[in-house]
């Protein structure tokens, strides 16, 4: 059965062809033909029930007023970035490539940077620059910036970049970190935490060593961020048949260090770089399977139907634009990128979001608040807000469970009296569980792209979609060559010498279960460029 029709790429020579996407064999598959390659068909989801139920969140919107490439054809995507009017989503996240060098060398890591014989390291100016192209998009400025690579702590001047995007007015600042410097130098956490990081995203891939080879290390990074009060996202590479089966475990360890650890964001694998068939059918796993996986393996005290698409909460962004006349970070994301909630852990036990409250009778409240509100006057305003509240009550009270007074608290304080710090409180008397599966050219959906709402910043200025970046013709590559230093000089593409820090620890290599340093007898591989 067909249900839509779209662009994708070709998976053997990345040109733009016509696709579909067709339910069939109880699974959603995206289909095409290339005039030189054939056809080809890969799994897009799992779950048609699942797909259909998120497709109801559809919800296109606008792009951002200030597109960098403004008169782009309908037909350019995706070979027309940045941003173009075609895109339909602003940045809610930006990442940064800081770096391509990388003290970890993993199998599967999509940046695939140790193997590319050159160094890419823009210079600060350079990062500057890109930071500032994101906090001047309108209409609202770019909210998060996440600092990634390679591995940014590889920097020395990490602390400085970080200092500098708060200073710029980024409410949120993140690293992708694979934690391994975190864990010997807590001197470096408390610097970066001090620069005003918020966040840490850890690559985390299991608790035990033969899904997590570096465990021990991990344990150590989580103890100096919890000593220095960083929240931190544990971020799973999911891979079927080598760690799916610990899902429920990861969540299990997020909640016994729910302290500071405030959630886990499972990202399915994405094979971005040489993969075939039979790799592709053995280890390809979707949002679905990995939220039926957590289903099964939390005997479902969390269930898949707990999960919903980012653009469910896009009546929140209705509902503040109303009543505060600003135009707000609008979360247009595509339904079927992601799925997320949240748990309340408690002494008693962990209860999601949705067990607590109405979750399409809270979001009706919130559209008809939204509504009210902008027909008109400051009295309006607060009569809607008050008649609203009463209709969230109503929700609330719909929940599974009944010890709701903790989530009804939370929604009065913010929502009455302005007090925006309960929201701050919920964030950290809960955990949020994720899922965003970032597409590789087997599953491509050019759809997608254009509404994708995580972007990569690049030293020429332009701002371009995750996955077109990781994914598409081969972006990443292009901009790590085009801005690449000279390593026998050990100079960044700005010409400052002193970028680029000595790096005097081990580099890692994952052979199998274990983790051994380059040159090991038991590992199989030649000395690397460093």
């Amino acid at each position: 059965m067909l249900i839509k029709k779209t662009r994708s790429l070709c998976p053997s020579c990345n040109s733009v062809v016509d696709a579909e996407i067709v339910e069939e064999d109880g699974s959603v598959w995206l289909n095409r033909t290339c005039p030189l390659h054939g056809d080809f068909r890969y799994l897009y989801w799992s779950d048609p029930e699942m797909y259909h139920r998120f497709d109801t969140y559809d919800a296109v919107g606008n792009g951002i007023a200030n597109p960098q490439n403004p008169g782009a054809p309908e037909n350019s995507c995706p070979t027309a970035c940045g941003l173009c009017n075609n895109h339909h989503s602003q940045t809610l996240l930006a990442n940064i490539d800081l770096t391509n060098r990388c003290n970890l060398d993993c199998d599967f890591c999509f940046a695939n940077a140790r193997a590319c014989g050159f160094i890419y390291e823009p210079g600060f100016d350079d990062i500057v620059r890109m930071l500032q192209v994101l906090r001047d998009e309108k209409p609202v400025p770019a909210p998060a910036v996440q600092f990634s690579g390679g591995e940014p702590t590889m920097r020395k001047d990490l602390a400085d970049i970080i200092r500098k995007a708060k200073e710029m007015g980024f409410p949120q600042v993140q690293i992708a970190t694979n934690g391994v410097k975190l864990a010997t130098e807590p001197d470096l956490v408390r610097e970066l935490r001090d620069a005003g990081l918020d966040t840490v995203y850890l690559h985390f891939d299991g608790v035990t060593k033969e899904t997590n080879p570096i465990l021990a290390i991990h344990k150590k990074t989580l103890e100096n961020l919890g000593k220095a009060g960083l929240g931190t996202v544990l971020v799973p590479t999911v891979i079927r048949g080598r760690n799916d089966h610990q899902l429920g475990d990861i969540i299990r360890f997020a909640i016994e260090n729910i302290a500071f650890v405030r959630g886990v964001n499972f990202q399915p694998i994405a094979f971005t770089g040489a993969a075939s068939d039979e790799d592709i059918q053995k280890a390809r796993i979707t949002i679905p399977d990995v939220l039926a996986r957590v289903e099964d393996q939390m005997d479902g005290i969390i269930r898949k139907d707990d999960f919903y698409p980012v653009p469910c909460v896009l009546p929140f962004s209705d509902l503040v634009e109303a009543y505060t006349g600003m135009p707000q970070v609008r979360f247009t994301a595509h339904q079927h990128c992601g799925a997320a909630t949240y748990v309340f852990v408690q002494p008693d036990g962990v209860i999601p979001v949705n067990r607590m409250v109405d979750v399409e009778s809270f979001f009706e409240s919130i559209r008809h608040m939204a509504g009210t509100i902008r027909k008109g006057g400051t009295i309006n305003k607060y009569k809607a807000l008050l008649e609203g509240v009463r209709g969230l009550h109503s929700s609330v009270k719909k929940g599974e469970q009944g010890n709701t007074a903790k989530f009804w608290k939370m929604i009065g304080r913010t929502l009455i009296s302005q007090n925006f710090d309960a929201l701050r409180e919920f964030h950290w008397n809960a955990l949020f569980i994720g899922t965003m599966h970032f597409m590789d050219k087997y599953n491509y959906d050019i759809e997608r792209v254009r509404r994708c709402c995580i972007h990569y910043a690049t030293p020429d200025g332009k701002l371009i979609p995750f996955c077109t970046y990781n994914s598409g013709p081969v972006y990443r590559e292009q901009v790590w060559r085009k801005f690449a230093g000279k390593p026998d000089s050990g100079a960044d593409s700005s010409g400052d010498d002193e970028t680029f820090e000595p790096y005097s620890g081990p580099v890692l290599r994952r052979v199998g279960d274990q983790v051994l340093p380059y040159n090991h007898p038991a590992d199989p591989n030649s000395t690397p460029v460093t």
